[in-house]
């Protein structure tokens, strides 16, 4: 767990992005309707977390430039016995002047009132414009006086693309725990009948040690059940000389992992699935190869497409020229997706991939990334050599961008052929 000094840190890192003579507002989560009267699991909302480290619901993080100097103000909802006897013990006013360093806790029935004052005589707000109308409506109630409104979320957002060590440790414990799940799938695969029965497999682990959850629903897809990208019934059998598509990846005191594995029901790789998956996985090589910094994430896509195009050619998936074939896209059909996307608090980060110019940010020391490509080949194509239908492969890593080049975070994974048949045997 990171400690508190770290959080106080980053907002003090943002208080000198603010405008003088201005107030940042930043709310929780809050809990979610599953079924009438149950919820989803909480899981705090990810810049909140950034800047406070607090897993509470009910609570709001106030930011006060006046005169150059920033001061923040936590809100947490007051003790409650009877309710915590039914959904738990609450940190409460005095419990937070404990654990956070902030200038001041206050109870969260007091924010509305502490609002209107923090925000009279004041020039600018900041909030998060993914906010709910009820929230911004008490905001805006409040901000009369106010000549600019921005969005807190942009300037939090873009903080979160470098990592710290602290953060870089807990992506590893993430990673750490899934390679074990991916490793138990590749184990268990023969001996199973169904997807979800594999997903229970790899959820076990997460759970086991002590992941919060899985980081995004798993995907446990085989056969042509891969072809569906962001497939998560996982309610099919396993069939024997097919593949499994997993997609799975836990997430550790908020931080995620993201990994895809594509494994043989029975053991062994059957030669067309060998063929595809041996040219998806060079790809994926020589793409983390080209990692470093100043290198853009479009080059890597770019040659991504590149090199997927001149395998699929060889294989005969596709037919003409790579240059004909590249400026019709007509690769796309079979690789439709990014080479890969940020990965920290959120599997698909929330920070940004273009700079406030609209110019794309490069790779700097410190960012994490996936490395994905993949090739789909849908059952019912009749383009394409009839051994190759039915097939789904994608292998990702996480990437950690380093001063000279990369770390691949989650090479402990096993993704060679002789590898995957040899631990699944």
């Amino acid at each position: 767990m990171m400690k508190e000094k770290e959080y106080e840190r980053r907002r003090k890192k943002l208080g000198k992005k603010l405008e003088d003579s201005s107030v940042a507002v930043f709310f929780s989560a809050s809990y979610k309707v599953r079924s009438n009267d149950t919820e989803y699991p909480f899981r705090q909302e990810s810049n909140f977390y950034y800047l406070t480290g607090f897993t509470e619901d009910s609570a709001a993080l106030v930011l006060v430039k006046e005169k150059k100097k920033v001061k923040s103000y936590l809100f947490v909802e007051k003790r409650d016995k009877e309710k915590e006897m039914w959904s738990g013990k609450r940190l409460g006013k005095e419990g937070a002047k404990k654990c956070f360093r902030v200038d001041e806790v206050f109870e969260y029935e007091t924010l509305n009132t502490k609002l209107k004052a923090f925000l009279d005589a004041k020039k600018s707000l900041y909030y998060d414009f993914k906010l709910d109308y009820s929230k911004i409506k008490i905001l805006k109630r409040y901000s009369k006086n106010i000549t600019t409104i921005k969005n807190a979320a942009k300037l939090v957002e873009k903080m979160r693309l470098i990592k710290s060590a602290s953060e870089i440790k807990l992506i590893k414990k993430a990673i750490a725990i899934t390679k074990e799940a991916h490793h138990r799938a590749m184990r268990l695969s023969k001996e199973l009948k169904y997807e979800y029965e594999l997903q229970a497999e790899i959820e076990y682990v997460f759970k086991k040690n002590g992941a919060y959850s899985d980081a995004y629903t798993s995907i446990v897809a085989c056969g042509e059940s891969a072809n569906t990208l962001h497939y998560i019934s996982n309610n099919k059998r396993l069939k024997n000389k097919e593949l499994i598509l997993i997609d799975a990846g836990c997430e550790f005191e908020y931080y995620a992992s993201d990994i895809t594995r594509t494994i043989p029901v029975n053991a062994t790789f059957t030669q067309p699935q060998k063929e595809l998956y041996e040219m998806v996985l060079s790809v994926e090589k020589k793409i983390i190869a080209m990692i470093k910094p100043n290198i853009l994430r479009s080059e890597l896509q770019k040659k991504s497409e590149e090199m997927l195009c001149e395998g699929m050619i060889r294989l005969g998936i596709l037919k003409g020229s790579k240059k004909k074939l590249l400026k019709e896209q007509a690769h796309k059909k079979y690789y439709p997706h990014g080479i890969g996307h940020w990965m920290g608090l959120d599997v698909h980060d929330q920070a940004p991939y273009k700079n406030e110019n609209g110019k794309e940010i490069p790779l700097k020391k410190g960012m994490v990334m996936t490395i994905e490509p993949g090739i789909y080949c849908p059952k019912d194509d009749t383009t394409i050599p009839k051994k190759y239908r039915g097939i789904g492969i994608r292998i990702e890593d996480d990437i950690l961008v380093t001063k000279e080049g990369y770390e691949n975070l989650s090479q402990e994974i096993l993704k060679e052929i002789k590898d995957i048949e040899s631990l699944s045997l």
